[in-house]
């Protein structure tokens, strides 16, 4: 299999697979096409949508990063958990996240190896912002406490942690208030050896999408940048 994926710096949906399929020791191979004026064409020559992550199997395109998860399941039950009520929850968590949080998405886009202190936003953005936040905060609870953590579903990790991956990123990065128990668990994802890879090859990266860094600047204030110099 060829996973098709952007900067790792910036890309948080390319990183819900390539975690999963790293942390269940999935044999894959990576191919990184980096962000840029012309990467909408670059992708699409391997990705229908011109978008990544795009999963390629022999003959067999998988694009969409919740459709890939459910591709692997179908060879790794150890995507989502076994047990019937903990694997629906899971898997509303995860669309939950695939298709909401814009505010979140919007005021603090994934950006591994910097750190950021957000402009005062207005007020209506600001509770919005807040409101995705705590509605974050409440899911991951949920889960830990429902079904005994570690992770949201259970002991292990599976793909609903991994849809929450690039979220533990934006919280190193953005320091939003967590509850202790989110906080507990941002942590426990950063320190998965498979989001510590993630995050050094970010820092490594010497390349810069000025539209993603041009984003960020917009937003907040920068008062770290960890990453390797450009080239």
């Amino acid at each position: 299999m060829r996973l098709y994926i952007a900067n790792k710096n910036y890309s948080s949906w390319s990183l819900r697979p390539w975690v999963l399929m790293k942390h269940l020791g999935l044999e894959f191979e990576e191919v990184l096409v980096p962000f840029g004026p012309d990467s909408g064409a670059a992708f699409r020559a391997f990705s229908p949508t011109g978008k990544v992550p795009c999963l390629v199997d022999g003959a067999l395109t998988v694009w969409d990063s919740l459709a890939i998860a459910e591709y692997l399941a179908e060879q790794q039950p150890a995507v989502w958990p076994l047990d019937r009520v903990a694997r629906a929850w899971a898997r509303s968590a995860s669309a939950e996240m695939h298709a909401g949080f814009g505010a979140v998405r919007h005021y603090c886009s994934m950006s591994c190896g910097q750190r950021v202190k957000l402009h005062p936003l207005p007020a209506e953005r600001a509770t919005e912002l807040a409101a995705q936040w705590g509605r974050i905060d409440q899911l991951w609870r949920e889960g830990i406490d429902r079904f005994g953590g570690p992770f949201l579903a259970g002991s292990a990790f599976c793909a609903v942690d991994a849809f929450y991956a690039p979220v533990a990123f934006r919280a190193q990065t953005y320091g939003p208030a967590l509850s202790v128990v989110a906080q507990g668990y941002v942590q426990r994802l950063l320190a998965l050896p498979a989001m510590q890879q993630w995050y050094q090859e970010a820092l490594a990266e010497t390349w810069r999408d000025e539209a993603h860094e041009a984003d960020i600047r917009a937003v907040g204030e920068i008062t770290r940048d960890d990453r390797r110099s450009p080239a």
